[in-house]
Formats: C-alpha cells, sequence, structure tokens
C-alpha cells in the first residue's frame, strides 16, 4: 500500500505537493494561533500586575494620609461637635488629598466636613477592628467618584475616601472588583465593583504566596500587604483577550500560509526532481549506463578470493558517477529496482560465467531488495538464466537486508523456496535493523554478514565496539558462517580472525572491481594483501 501511494505520488507531484502544502498549513496555523493565545495570556497576565501594582501603591498612600488625618484629630482636644470642630474637620479633608470627608461622632451628634452629604453617620459595626484603627469598607459601592467607598475611625473621629481616589490610578472594567479578604481568607468584602464569589477557586488559599491566579474567565491578583488582619484581592474578567489575540494573529496567520505555500512549492519540485531522475535511470537502463562490479571476498586465514558481491553502479555520460543510495531507493519506490536486479543477474552471468563454471567453489552473492523478497519472481527469473549459462544454482547467493523483512512469514517461505533449489542466503547490514534472535532462527539463512559500522567500532571505546563480537558469538550458536564487511586495517582483519570469522570483504584486500580484474584475482591465486592502484574499476 505504501508503495502504491508513493508511486501515486510520482505520477501526481502536485497532488503531494497540495497534501504537504495542506498538511503545514494547519499545522502552522494550530502553532501559530497557540502562540497567539499564549502570548496573549502572557500580556494580558503583565497588564494585570502592572494594575495590581499601581493599586497598591495608590492604598499605600491613602492609608498613610487616612492614619495621619485621624491621628491629626485625636491629638486635637476639641470632643464637641460646635464650629471650631467643624473648621478643624474642614482643615483636616483640605490638608490631606485622599481625606474625602471627615467627621466627629461624639456627643450623640454627628459632626462632618460634608454634612449634607455624609456616609458616615450611618452607624454600622466596623469590618475590621484593629489595635489602633477601625476599617470600614465599601460604605458606598455606587458607581459615583464623589461617595465616599473606604473609612477609617479612631476614637470618636471618622475619615472616608471617595471611590474616585481609587479608580484615578487603574478604572476598573466591567465586573472586576477591589476586594479586602478577611477572616483569614474565608470572608471577602469588595472595596470597588461587585460582590464576587468567594473562594474564587476550589483550591484557594490565604497561605499561598501565588501573586497571580488565572482561570478561564478571570484574573486575580494578591496585593501583598504588611497587617495578617486581611488581604487586598484585585479580581478582573479575562475580557482583554481578544485585542492581542488579534494582532498577533494577523502577523502570524499570513506568516504560516507562506511557509506552507513554501513547503508545496520545495515537496513539487523534490518530487519532479525525483521524476526526472527516474527518467534518466530508465534511459540509463536502455543505454547501458549502468554497471556491475565485484567486491572480493576472502578467507582471513588464507587470504584466498572464494567469492564476491555483485555491485551495480551509474556512471554517466560524461564520467560522473550517481551514488547508489541516491538512485538505489528511488528504484525501489517506483519499481524499477526489479529491472535493475535482472540486470546484474545477467550482466554478472554473462561476464562470469566461465570464470564460475570452472571455479565450482566460487560463488557471487546479488542483493535482493524487499519486493522480490517477497515475491517468488526472482526465482524463476534466476533458474531461467542458470539453465543459460550452465552455472550451478549453489555459486549464486542471495543477500536481504533485515529492512527488506517486512513480512518474517512470507520472507521465510520465499526463501526457503531460493534455499531449497540450491541458493545461499545471507542476511547483509546485521544489526542495522529490526531482525530479531526469535526471527532469526526460523529463517533459512547461511550467512551472517557484518556492518562496516560494527567492524570500526572493534578497539576502540565506542559504545557499539562490543557489538560484533556478540553478533560471531551469536552466529556460531547458530552454525552460521560470518563474513565482516569494510574491513581497512590488519589490525581488524586478524582480531576478526581471533574471533572466530572465517570471511571478510573491505579496501585492505581490495576495492570493487570489474569483471576481468576480478577475473584476474581469482584465476591469480593467492591474493597480496598490499592493494594495487589497477584494482579499482
Amino acid at each position: 500500500m505504501a508503495t502504491a501511494a508513493t508511486r501515486i505520488a510520482n505520477l501526481r507531484p502536485w497532488l503531494l505537493a497540495l497534501l504537504a502544502a495542506a498538511l503545514s498549513a494547519v499545522f502552522l496555523l494550530g502553532g501559530s494561533l497557540g502562540l497567539a493565545m499564549h502570548q496573549a495570556r502572557q500580556d494580558e497576565s503583565e497588564q494585570m500586575n502592572a494594575q495590581g501594582e499601581r493599586f497598591l501603591v495608590r492604598l499605600e498612600q491613602l492609608f498613610g494620609q487616612l492614619r495621619e488625618g485621624l491621628d491629626q484629630l485625636e491629638a486635637q482636644p476639641l470632643r464637641t461637635c460646635s464650629p471650631q470642630m467643624l473648621d478643624t474637620l474642614r482643615q483636616v479633608s483640605v490638608s490631606y488629598r485622599f481625606i474625602y470627608e471627615a467627621a466627629f461622632v461624639g456627643d450623640g451628634r454627628t459632626c462632618s466636613s460634608w454634612p449634607k452629604r455624609t456616609e458616615l453617620n450611618r452607624p454600622r459595626a466596623p469590618d475590621i477592628r484593629g489595635p489602633t484603627y477601625d476599617y470600614w469598607l465599601n460604605t458606598s459601592a455606587q458607581l459615583d467618584d464623589n461617595l465616599a467607598a473606604l473609612m477609617l475611625g479612631r476614637g470618636d473621629f471618622r475619615v472616608s475616601t471617595s471611590r474616585g481616589h481609587l479608580t484615578d490610578v487603574v478604572d476598573l472594567p466591567a465586573g472586576g472588583s477591589l476586594l479586602v479578604v478577611l477572616d483569614k481568607g474565608v470572608r471577602a468584602v469588595p472595596v470597588l465593583g461587585p460582590a464576587q464569589e468567594w473562594p474564587p477557586t476550589p483550591d484557594w488559599s490565604p497561605l499561598t504566596v501565588e501573586t497571580l491566579v488565572t482561570t478561564p474567565t478571570q484574573l486575580i491578583y494578591r496585593m501583598p500587604t504588611q497587617s495578617p488582619e486581611y488581604q487586598l484581592v484585585l479580581i478582573t474578567p479575562r475580557t482583554a483577550l481578544g485585542q492581542p489575540l488579534s494582532s498577533a494573529w494577523w502577523f502570524l496567520a499570513p506568516a504560516s500560509m507562506l511557509i506552507a505555500l513554501c513547503v508545496g512549492v520545495l515537496v513539487l519540485q523534490l518530487m519532479r526532481q525525483r521524476q526526472s531522475l527516474g527518467g534518466e535511470l530508465e534511459g540509463a537502463l536502455r543505454r547501458g549506463e549502468l554497471q556491475v562490479l565485484y567486491q572480493p571476498i576472502f578467507d582471513l586465514k588464507s587470504r584466498r578470493c572464494v567469492g564476491g558481491e555483485a555491485l551495480v553502479r551509474w556512471r554517466r555520460p560524461d564520467g560522473s558517477l550517481t551514488s547508489p543510495d541516491l538512485f538505489i531507493p528511488l528504484a525501489e519506490n517506483t519499481g524499477q529496482i526489479r529491472q535493475i536486479t535482472d540486470f546484474v543477474l545477467q550482466q554478472l552471468l554473462e561476464q562470469l560465467g566461465p570464470l564460475l563454471r570452472a571455479n565450482p567453489q566460487l560463488y557471487i552473492s546479488v542483493n535482493l531488495a524487499a519486493c522480490d523478497v517477497m515475491a517468488p519472481r526472482i526465482g524463476k527469473v534466476t533458474a531461467r538464466l542458470l539453465a543459460q549459462h550452465k552455472v550451478s544454482p549453489h555459486q549464486i547467493a542471495f543477500e536481504v537486508t533485515e529492512r527488506g523483512l517486512i513480512d518474517v512469514v512470507v520472507a521465510r517461505n520465499h526463501l526457503q523456496a531460493l534455499r531449497d533449489v540450491g541458493h545461499q542466503v545471507l542476511i547483509d547490514d546485521f544489526g542495522t535493523g529490526y531482525c530479531s534472535l526469535a526471527y532469526l532462527q526460523t529463517l533459512p539463512v547461511d550467512c551472517l554478514k557484518i556492518d562496516k559500522a560494527f567492524i570500526d567500532a572493534l578497539g576502540h571505546d565506542a559504545a557499539s565496539s562490543g557489538v560484533a563480537p556478540h553478533i560471531i558469538r551469536m552466529a556460531h550458536a547458530l552454525q552460521l558462517r560470518v563474513i565482516a564487511e569494510g574491513i581497512e586495517y590488519e589490525a581488524q582483519a586478524v582480531l576478526l580472525s581471533s574471533e572466530g570469522v572465517s570471511y571478510g570483504q573491505g579496501w585492505l584486500f581490495a576495492r570493487p572491481l570489474s569483471a576481468l580484474k576480478f577475473s584476474e584475482l581469482v584465476t591469480g591465486g593467492r591474493r597480496e594483501i598490499t592493494r594495487r592502484s589497477g584494482d579499482v574499476a
């Protein structure tokens, strides 16, 4: 199914590009929305902190002046409502900016600096009784800046401040409230704004040190105070979210769409490039630009060549080489890998048929793609070519990678069919895939090839330095032969031989050779360890 989807995408690259652009747009727009909302909440929290700090500074100034005014009234000797008392009260209210009204409530009467509009002549128990001062909260919650909102008392004197003295610093939004929390966090009295549900959150604790608490609908700012008898809390609804979100969104949304468009164009360009490369590969097969080289495999003790691995190379007319890592995966996706495998088998038997017939113990291994591991096609193709060139099946081995074993049960049946007619089966690059020991025990395998990465780690302190010896011991336990790939140094060959590895391949012995040079190597007998410049095809 994945291969079919890839082929459809190769046939219609614009469809894949459109899908990539759409997915990118969804992902980027979602991320942009989340980022915009996070930024909006952060801005909202910063505004709330600034608002709360301004309120706190104003309250400290306000309470300081109220206390000073009360102390001044308490210090003077008058204790009766008289013209002199009225003058004194008016003088105090004029001297202090935040004292809106001053009053005397002794000898059964009330004298006020605002006698006709006073809120102080309505007796009520104080909300907070202190050792020196008493506090009356929310004496008027009406939206009138010229009405008293907070009152302090000492002895027979009262002073109050107006709502306007609190709101001239920060104007509360609709539904916002400034609360005084009493009785160890149990009760909250609004000084400004409407009463709020208390506690504001189920887990509210008066002992927490968290200053700003956010809920889905409210921002709650706890103002630090020096008095243990009360706390100041500012609560506002989260109504300011829309504007910051819209400003960030109008920047992020177009940027996200532009990036998604660029992703779509890039995918379209890459797919067309792959299509172009696929077309070039088809032409290369017709024009004979592909060639087969042979990587010799040596007996590590006798240093004699016992076989080889067939490798395909793409040499363009200008002499440049296209890496197999580039065109082999493309061929697997487009289905051209079957044509390449058939080409390798045909070239192998045409070039080395006489050599194989003259050396019955010599073998050549061919790499199989996953599509040929999962289908019986390759067995029929090989049988026809072997009969044509009169070569024994045991002289053609097939290498499969662990990643090619998509369905182990199906692969086991097809590999067993190849093995039944005499072909050897090798697991290539063992240790880099996902073939477990349990599967390996049931697969029809003759040999394991250890990946070059594990050979390079031998003799080092790398974490993978112990993988190769482990694979070797496991292979011996399963009575499998072992071939080490990528041997470049004599010390590696000696160490592997001491570990019980019988065969190896790599640049220490020879680079990939043309058919002619490979034949010369085999017929020339013992191979010298030192490399010759003519070895490389």
